[in-house]
């Protein structure tokens, strides 16, 4: 079951405060193929591990955050760095 979209309206960047959305499906497999790589860090420097089934990021495109069974992992070092990544 996707996380709520009443939900995702009203979260945003923990850091930031830049409200967040749900990754499309080409953002999330260009995220995947990132994480798949090595290349894809989170916000305190270490890789991501695991491919993400859904993904929330920010409407900046400099964080994406995990979304692990429905529920938004909304942590600030555990934020994916997504800024120069090639996301869609």
């Amino acid at each position: 079951m996707p996380v709520s979209k009443d939900l995702v309206d009203i979260l945003c960047c923990p850091v930031t405060k830049v409200p967040v959305r749900l990754a499309s499906a080409e953002e999330l497999a260009a995220l995947n193929a990132a994480i798949t790589s090595g290349s894809a860090l989170h916000a305190d420097g270490s890789k991501v591990e695991g491919t993400l089934d859904e993904a929330l990021i920010t409407e900046d495109k400099v964080s994406a955050y995990k979304v692990v069974d429905s529920i938004p992992i909304m942590l600030k070092d555990q934020a994916i760095r997504i800024e120069g990544l090639s996301l869609s």
